[in-house]
């Protein structure tokens, strides 16, 4: 089993690994944990495919990773999560290019934005960090199975925490607009959707991860205003067990573990927090473990059914 606790780094769950022929999809790799990601992947001789949403930010995010490994193979595209047609084309491109796909990493994602709708009218975190992200991954099922044994990774947050999955009213349209339980209902559709692709596709050999990167300083937080950031305050003031922080290297290694740790051959569909495989609990002050609700079959096949009919 694994060695690698909170302190691991990406480098640290890669050492001595050869991931030459490796091919791994990377959504929102331009900064923060999808960069770093990127960087240790190629750096390990995987193939990466950067998806991201802005071309120039994403050459410069290239350039970054080349400088520190220059013989990194990488693949630029680009693809916005928050408009559904714009994942159709990068999946059908994705696919005309790419008969298989080895990893899928679904990093992309906003915090706590104020009020808004995706280009499909979806609220605004649920649209991106779970519907946008959905399409893809089904879209790209077809490469997935093609590796034979894939994995697909998602990234969730501690943040699940904040609510369940609220069925019946995704877009808020029952109850006030609040943007931590928003993040925190995307964050367990994470989990979820991570479940329901395990159940659906682990007989065909892809197996899926949700992952808790931990607490890091990211341009995750660019929408963060000083009244959510109360807010955040108020409810960590709830715990008695301080949440610290990660380095990004630390952040992003989890990540890397689910992509390529042989720790989790026959494991799916379960939450990782410090390159682990994170225990139920219930328990509020808990720093560490991940809510029932989020690992629940029955949500997530309820989920499944209507992310389907959302994305049409």
């Amino acid at each position: 089993m694994t060695t690698f606790g909170f302190h691991a780094t990406t480098d640290d769950v890669l050492a001595g690994l050869d991931l030459t022929g490796q091919r791994i999809l990377v959504t929102g790799a331009s900064t923060g944990l999808g960069l770093e990601t990127t960087r240790a992947l190629a750096a390990a001789g995987a193939s990466v495919i950067m998806a991201v949403r802005d071309l120039t930010k994403g050459g410069a995010a290239a350039e970054e990773v080349r400088a520190s490994a220059p013989k990194a193979d990488l693949e630029l595209r680009r693809v916005d999560l928050a408009d559904l047609a714009s994942v159709r084309t990068f999946t059908h491109d994705l696919l005309q290019d790419h008969a298989s796909l080895d990893v899928l990493i679904a990093n992309a994602g906003i915090m706590a934005c104020p009020k808004g709708t995706t280009v499909d009218g979806f609220e605004l975190q649920f649209g991106t960090n779970h519907l946008g992200h959905f399409l893809l991954i089904t879209q790209l099922m077809p490469a997935l199975i093609a590796a034979g044994g894939a994995r697909v990774v998602l990234l969730s947050s501690a943040g699940h925490r904040f609510g369940d999955v609220d069925l019946d009213d995704p877009g808020f349209e029952q109850v006030p607009y609040d943007p931590w339980l928003a993040y925190g209902r995307a964050k367990t559709a994470n989990v979820l959707c991570a479940v329901g692709i395990d159940d659906r596709f682990r007989a065909q050999g892809v197996r899926a991860f949700a992952v808790h990167p931990g607490g890091i300083q990211t341009e995750l937080g660019r929408h963060l205003t000083n009244e959510s950031l109360q807010t955040l305050i108020d409810h960590l003031a709830d715990a008695t067990v301080e949440m610290p922080w990660k380095t990004i290297p630390q952040g992003a290694a989890t990540s890397v573990y689910a992509a390529t740790s042989r720790d989790l051959d026959g494991e799916g569909g379960v939450y990782l927090e410090d390159c682990h495989i994170a225990q139920i609990t219930e328990d509020p002050a808990a720093r560490e473990g991940v809510r029932g609700y989020a690992l629940d079959r029955q949500t997530a096949d309820a989920l499944w059914t209507l992310s389907e009919q959302l994305v049409r």
